[in-house]
């Protein structure tokens, strides 16, 4: 109702504008403070009180009396406070709200018509996923979520690096060493055991003598060439290795969970002869130069001083060379592209867009969600390559395992007394813990860095993950008690909902689908996260104010319920946007 309510307040507003003979193209409509029981305001006497000659209070004042509410279903009446234009909500507003949000769908916006892919997490398959990447799968799948809420059709993949040096080192190191010359591995899945060999490999080509290491060269080289070279059986090694490797990554990535429509391979476009086709297009580029071994992209036009290198002086091409590829196959299949990519890559990024501009492309086409490291307190290495890194897995188990802590603390007489089983406890342990996780990474913008700490993500009574699930739990446990099935709540009338406290919730669930609609449009999930803060209190003021099993009469009780389905539903949503799961108990 609050987008609704928007478009009728724009309308009526730029009528009132016009009719004052003022410009219509800003009515600055916005979020009024929360003294104000208005739904929106608009600062627009501010813009106009220059060519008013007069002070934005007295423009105020004019336009309210200008203004017509009357055809204006969702506004009940306008208000001026100060400068500001204060649009307060009808009856209507609120009941059409109710109705709204007992539909299961509640917050999907109408189809846009519109395909967008996001490339998300594609962390280098050369082992176990570690904390300090974790933020890219988190925010890759929420944002995902959040555009498909938004009406976009939206695919997930995930560009698989299975080319270029480093998978030419572990294919030959996985090759070259045997299990007895391997440690054990760290945990039982495939990408352990392999990572073993990884780095096995590496130690060898540091700490060996200078001919083993020349003949080791020599067999990666080869290895190089030959995926270059489109050699089958060469794609057929690196790929055993990949393929291994990203299957315990995937299962790793499913505990979160983050889930892909399709992995596609940079050697994908090594093999069909795309990367060679770019390759000779950028050559014939005026911005094209051979310098100091390599063919080069001069970008200073860009602002860009350092150049692009895309083919090697052995012909072999890079990363971000194959990446116009892949970009280019993107632009063919999709109508956006979005990469979800940390910010120690932006020079990568701004590299990649320029050359595609250069190469003719719309690279409007093309949106990034930069993100900073997550980091642990006492700064624990993160490098995947020594060995050294805390993985993804040791984060989410140590999740559950305080969780479990925490729920078994909690909750000591339900289980005494049998009515929790231990499958519930895991259940809710699992839920709260992998929660806590998620929503403390993806609450904060992306681009500053974080440091992860136990106390505040696990914390019930502050503003974490647990105190926005605790809403949910809570509203399936007072149905629960009163025994209502919500399909026949749908003649409850809300015109009973007159407490204060319902109303600022009711104001929350109306808001719900523009919160999803504005950070879809700036791509930032975290917003939702804050929304679900705001209706955690909201949701807790009523609950401590307004009795609903034990209502003082059967309309308000009914009413009441049919609140809670509302807040149910949409706070269920909000969670499934961020990926946090919605406990039906806590």
């Amino acid at each position: 109702m609050y987008l609704a309510m928007r478009a009728e307040v724009a309308a009526a507003l730029r009528d009132a504008l016009s009719g004052l003979g003022y410009p219509t193209d800003d009515v600055g409509i916005e979020r009024p403070p929360e003294e104000f029981d208005a739904a929106l305001a608009s600062s627009v006497a501010f813009r106009l009180a220059g060519e008013a000659g007069a002070p934005p209070p007295q423009v105020a004042g004019e336009l309210a009396d200008a203004v017509d509410a009357g055809d204006c279903r969702y506004v009940d009446r306008v208000e001026t406070a100060g400068p500001y234009l204060n649009f307060y909500p009808s009856d209507a507003y609120f009941a059409d709200t109710v109705e709204a949000a007992q539909d299961g769908a509640y917050g999907h916006l109408d189809d846009r018509e519109t395909s967008v892919v996001v490339e998300h997490t594609s962390a280098n398959p050369t082992g176990p996923v570690h904390v300090g990447r974790a933020r890219n799968p988190i925010i890759g799948d929420a944002l995902a979520n959040l555009l498909d809420y938004a009406g976009y059709d939206v695919d997930r993949h995930y560009y698989v690096n299975d080319a270029g040096r480093q998978m030419a080192v572990f294919t030959w190191a996985y090759e070259r060493f045997d299990e007895s010359d391997l440690p054990e591995p760290e945990r039982d899945r495939a990408e352990y055991d392999l990572v073993r060999s990884y780095r096995k490999g590496n130690a060898y080509l540091e700490e060996a003598d200078e001919a083993a290491v020349a003949e080791a060269e020599a067999e990666i080289e080869a290895i190089m060439q030959g995926l270059e070279a489109g050699d089958d059986e060469t794609y057929e090694r690196v790929g055993e290795v990949v393929d291994q490797v990203l299957g315990g990554m995937r299962e790793c990535l499913e505990r979160l969970p983050a889930e892909f429509d399709e992995f596609v391979k940079e050697t994908r476009f090594m093999h069909n002869g795309d990367t060679d086709d770019v390759v000779k297009r950028l050559k014939g580029l005026d911005e094209s130069v051979y310098e100091e071994d390599a063919w080069q992209l001069d970008l200073s036009e860009f602002g860009i001083e350092k150049q692009f290198v895309f083919l090697r002086s052995d012909g072999t091409s890079l990363y971000t060379t194959r990446d116009i590829a892949h970009h280019e196959w993107k632009f063919e299949q999709y109508d956006r592209a979005i990469t979800v990519i940390g910010e120690d890559h932006q020079l990568t990024f701004d590299q990649l867009r320029y050359a595609l501009k250069l190469l003719g492309h719309d690279t409007e086409k093309l949106d990034q969600v930069f993100y900073s490291w997550v980091n642990l307190p006492g700064g624990e290495g993160m490098s995947t390559r020594e060995g050294t890194g805390i993985d993804l897995d040791d984060l989410l188990d140590e999740a559950i395992d305080r969780a479990r802590e925490e729920v078994e603390s909690r909750m000591g007489d339900r289980i005494r007394n049998d009515e929790l089983t231990d499958e519930d406890i895991e259940r809710i342990a699992r839920q709260v813990g992998v929660g806590a996780v998620r929503y403390d990474i993806v609450s904060k913008q992306p681009t500053k860095a974080i440091t992860f700490e136990w106390e505040r993500a696990l914390d019930f009574e502050a503003q974490s993950a647990p105190y926005v699930q605790y809403v949910h739990a809570r509203a399936a446990g007072i149905l629960g008690e009163a025994e209502v099935d919500p399909a026949t709540l749908g003649d409850a009338d809300a015109a009973a909902l007159s407490h204060q406290t319902e109303r600022d919730l009711l104001r929350e669930i109306a808001r719900f689908p523009a919160v999803i609609e504005e950070a879809a449009e700036e791509l930032h999930p975290h917003i939702v996260a804050t929304y679900t803060r705001d209706f955690a209190d909201a949701f807790n003021a009523f609950y401590r104010e307004c009795p609903v099993v034990d209502a003082p009469d059967e309309e308000t009780q009914r009413a009441r319920l049919a609140l809670v389905v509302a807040a149910k539903t949409t706070i269920a949503n909000a969670l499934n946007i961020l990926g946090v799961a919605a406990p039906e108990s806590m």
